[in-house]
């Protein structure tokens, strides 16, 4: 650092000496000016880790001996500077337009910021500039049209923003052109054509607009156009390909192009790659594409493109198998395709095969087993039914075999444990039924198995734990009985086990405490039994544990306080008892997760509605207590149990005449259990305010546990407010018939005169709201994508799937509330409107949440299906923006919807919630590409008029396509 201070006092001394010099010879003074050239570049170099321009620049010997410096043979002035990759930091000098006989300059590999400095653009004799990698800003000097000479021009991965100089294109010697990974905005310049020479064009991820001038496919010498990850609109010209004699790989993915596939693609016959992913092309994949002999990667998927109707099968997979070097073929999230797979598909050559989420029906054709070469088999979210092809075991190069959320049935093939190579494996959601093979534990190589919502039976095979190097295990929603794996520990590098809604018995091994690298773990919805491990306090990785609803006995053991990152804990519906840890994590978990165990007590300062706990109260001898408990004090406590019930119920008409009952003026719901006034208030201590959920606009929700265990929540009606007559009213004509998974459940009602409640499914997960904005809660990108489905599907039964259209009117955070597998429930229907027979929309007088509420319902009162759009567009910009659409910011012109509207997609990082950001690097595309595709459905829900929004049908599809492309996506960067 110290010696630092006097380089500018030594460069003030050297261009002195150069002054005085400066009468010598030519040659002499040439050398020196590009010397201090080059000692100002040393200078400006404030971080040289490897010490390459400290110790090697030197004036003790000549600069053509200098690293990474060339001179030429004959004038012997410096030639080219090569310093790619030495981890240099600082800035560009403009000293460096002194070197006027440099012919390549090469900085790439650092981290040089600043802009590029003008002189630069003075070097009439420089054929390379390559300053690829570095941390530059600012625009793209006009001036760099001067260098005459120059052939290569490599910017890319900097942060260079504006335009693309025209001038760009006036170098007729330029041959390859690489500006991609930048902020370059605006359109490509037409003056495209004015470069005979070029033959490689990178303009990757920026932000470039417009259309793509058509003499790029024009041209005899270009070789790569690589233009993916941009904003260009507009069609490809129809003659594209006929005048492309060079051209090998053409990438245009993740923009914003349309119209057809031109079928004169196939007379560029050298095409080795084609890239047209994530646009917007329709029409039909052309079967001409089999022409293209040379063809290796083909990716066509999310787009709108289809089969040829001729046939009900994907024809144009026929022609490729003519493309005898095709390594990778990609058609998913195409739904337009929709037909069956050829037998033929057994001719093609391909490593990678993924058709995911494009309709295709019929069965696997056996034939796939002779795709030899196949190493990704890629079919998730297709309507594929039948038995999985025995076949598929020859293929023994597959790693990735993916065929999740398809109709698939029949057994599991034990011919597929001869993949040896297999490394995912992924069957979640079909129909496949039997035992899971035993031969499984023989794929060493498995790192993710996923099994669930399927209909496998038996138990968990023990052979399982040869698979010491899997990383994540799902065997949820099966019929699995039986333990689990006593040798459980042996996964010792597992991150995440999900074994939920089984039917599991047994203990857990005190060997899962070897898990140390495990985050995720859930046990729910099982018949587990005995008390819960104290080696659960190994498990220092665990993010997540879920032990509910089963029957686990004893104590929550204090050693789950060293757990630290532990951030969500259920252990409700269980037979636990004794004090609650209270250090760590503990701290932070509410009631939610401990309750439905009759036995659990908590220190005060958890503030959780349980009694306190009594001293010594489970001390050394607790467990004789417990014995005596279940094999004395039960038996009898059930013959007392029984006596009270047989006198309560002989005299329960005569007491229950004074109260109100649960059905009064509600015929058509007598099928609903009847609940008094009594058992409400037993339930709820009271109506107490300990027990208080939330208050809203017409009463107050309680928290409650009825007289046989089931937790509910009680929705009491101030009668004293105006409206909540009519709000009680509306909820339970709602509530009475409609059946969703998605909606809040009513259980019953309760009413007289003076007293008017509804009893309803109790949502353990809470409000979204709270989940949105809780300190102690945290929704990732995949959680608030599934969330917002769930909402929309709701909708969608209320708008179109009921007989009666119901418009909820007033969709926001807090009426949507969660279960314990965060499934989201819509619920509180006290404005809703039933349309009329012939109603689109309907008038009224009362007012819904300010923020939420379409322009029309706000002015007019006009009330529509569309409405209930318009505010699912503002949830779906909170939900991902973490923005109430009441914040302050937004005053006056500005609101929720502006600002995100004006923000994409260029500044679309600047709106998302910088919580989903912070991803690992390889899931940052992933999810970025998810929240835009939101935000920008979220803008077609809410556009102003009512009949330029979509409807809630199209809505659910378009998140559901978002969500499969995610889940690849994620899966991909895995």
């Amino acid at each position: 650092m110290g010696n630092t201070r006097f380089i500018p006092i030594l460069m003030v001394a050297v261009l002195l000496f150069s002054f005085m010099i400066s009468f010598s010879t030519k040659a002499t003074t040439n050398i020196n000016t590009d010397q201090l050239a080059l000692l100002a570049l040393k200078a400006r170099v404030n971080s040289d880790p490897q010490n390459l321009l400290t110790t090697n620049w030197s004036t003790v010997s000549s600069v053509c001996n200098w690293i990474g410096v060339t001179c030429g043979s004959r004038h012997r002035r410096v030639t080219a500077v090569n310093l790619i990759g030495m981890n240099l930091s600082g800035t560009i000098p403009p000293h460096l337009g002194n070197l006027s006989f440099l012919a390549v300059l090469s900085l790439s590999g650092n981290n040089f910021m600043g802009v590029i400095p003008s002189s630069l653009c003075s070097l009439l004799k420089l054929e390379l500039l390559s300053l690829y990698e570095n941390n530059l800003y600012g625009q793209i000097p006009v001036a760099i049209g001067n260098l005459s000479s120059l052939r290569w021009l490599y910017l890319s991965k900097n942060q260079f923003s504006g335009f693309i100089p025209s001038s760009v294109f006036n170098i007729s010697s330029l041959v390859q052109i690489d500006l991609s990974c930048n902020q370059l905005i605006g359109n490509i310049p037409l003056q495209f054509g004015n470069l005979p020479k070029l033959e490689e064009l990178y303009l990757s991820f920026n932000s470039i607009s417009g259309i793509i001038p058509p003499r790029i496919f024009n041209s005899s010498t270009v070789r790569f156009i690589v233009l993916p990850a941009n904003q260009l609109s507009g069609y490809l010209p129809s003659n594209t390909g006929l005048w492309l004699p060079k051209l090998e790989i053409l990438e245009l993915a993740k923009n914003e192009l349309s119209g057809l596939i031109p079928a004169s693609i196939s007379n560029a016959s050298r095409l080795t790659i084609l890239d047209i992913d994530g646009n917007s092309f329709s029409g039909y994949i052309p079967i001409d594409l089999g022409n293209l002999r040379d063809l290796q990667i083909l990716a066509v998927g999310q787009n709108n493109l289809a089969s040829t109707p001729s046939s009900s099968e994907l024809s144009f997979l026929s022609s490729l198998a003519n493309c005898k070097h095709l390594r990778v073929l990609e058609f998913a999230i195409n739904p337009m395709i929709s037909g069956k797979l050829p037998v033929s598909i057994g001719n093609l050559s391909v490593e990678q095969f993924l058709a995911y989420g494009c309709n295709i029906k019929g069965s696997i054709p056996g034939e796939i087993g002779n795709v030899s070469n196949l190493i990704w088999l890629d079919l998730d979210n297709n309507k594929l039914g039948g038995s999985l092809p025995t076949t598929i075991g020859r293929l023994k190069n597959l790693q990735r075999l993916s065929l999740q959320g398809n109709n698939l049935e029949g057994f599991f093939p034990a011919e597929l444990c001869n993949l040896k190579s297999l490394s995912y494996l992924y069957f979640t959601g079909n129909k496949l039924v039997g035992p899971i093979p035993a031969c499984l534990g023989d794929l060493v190589s498995l790192r993710y198995l996923f099994l669930g919502s399927n209909k496998f039976a038996n138990s968990i095979p023990s052979t399982l734990t040869r698979l010491t190097d899997i990383l994540q295990l799902n065997l949820s929603s099966n019929c699995l009985s039986g333990p689990l794996p006593v040798d459980i520990g042996k996964w010792k590098v597992i991150t995440s086990i999900d074994f939920s809604k089984n039917q599991l018995s047994g203990e857990i091994s005190m060997s899962i405490g070897d898990l140390t690298d495990l985050t995720y773990l859930s046990l729910s919805g099982n018949r587990l039994q005995g008390p819960i491990p104290e080696s659960f306090g190994g498990l220092i990785s665990l993010q997540v544990l879920d032990l509910s609803r089963n029957n686990f006995s004893g104590i929550i053991p204090k050693s789950l306080e060293k757990l630290l990152y532990l951030e969500h804990f259920n252990v409700s519906f269980n037979r636990l008892q004794g004090e609650i840890p209270n250090k760590g994590s503990f701290t932070n978990f509410s009631i939610q997760s401990f309750m439905g165990n009759k036995a659990l007590c908590a220190v005060p300062q958890l503030q959780l509605p349980l009694p306190p706990c009594k001293a010594n109260s489970f001390g050394k001898h607790s467990r004789k207590a417990i014995q005596l408990v279940e094999y004395i004090l039960f038996p009898i406590g059930s013959i007392i149990l029984v006596l009270a019930v047989i006198l309560t119920f002989s005299r329960r008409g005569k007491r229950n005449a004074n109260l109100p009952t649960a059905q009064e003026n509600f015929p058509a719901l007598a099928e609903w259990r009847r609940v008094s006034y009594q058992e409400l208030q037993q339930a709820t201590y009271g109506f107490s305010e300990s027990k208080l959920l939330g208050v809203g606009c017409f009463g107050s929700v309680y928290q409650g546990i009825l007289s046989d265990g089931l937790s509910v929540a009680v929705k009491v009606f101030n009668l004293e407010l105006e409206g909540a007559f009519k709000s009680f009213g509306v909820e339970c004509e709602v509530l009475r018939n409609i059946r969703h998974r998605n909606l809040v459940k009513i259980i019953s009602s309760c009413s007289n005169v003076d007293f008017k409640a509804l009893v309803l499914e109790f949502m353990p997960g809470g409000s979204l709201e709270k989940c949105l904005y809780s300190h102690n809660h945290f929704l990732d990108i995949l959680q608030r994508l599934n969330i917002m489905i769930d909402v929309a599907s709701a909708l969608e039964y209320l708008h179109h799937g009921y007989t009666t259209p119901v418009i909820h009117c007033d969709l926001k955070p807090n009426n949507i509330l969660l279960d314990e597998d965060m499934v989201a429930h819509l619920g509180d229907f006290g404005i809703a409107k039933l349309l009329g027979e012939h109603d689109s929309t309907i008038h009224t007088m009362t007012l819904a949440t300010i923020g939420y509420m379409s322009p029309e319902y706000g002015s007019k009162g006009i009330v529509s299906t569309k409405g209930d759009v318009y505010s699912f567009g503002i949830l779906l910009m909170e939900t991902f923006t973490r923005k109430k659409p009441t914040d302050e910011i937004f005053a006056g012109e500005m609101s929720i919807k502006y600002w995100v509207k004006q923000s994409l997609p260029s500044a679309l990082m600047e709106v998302v919630d910088t919580n989903l950001l912070n991803n690992r690097e390889r899931q940052y595309s992933a999810t970025r590409d998810c929240a835009l595709s939101i935000l920008q459905l979220a803008l077609e829900c809410s556009e102003e008029v009512p009949e330029e929004r979509i409807d809630m049908k199209e809505v659910v599809a378009k998140l559901k396509k978002i969500k499969i492309k995610f889940l690849h996506e994620s899966n991909r960067r895995a």
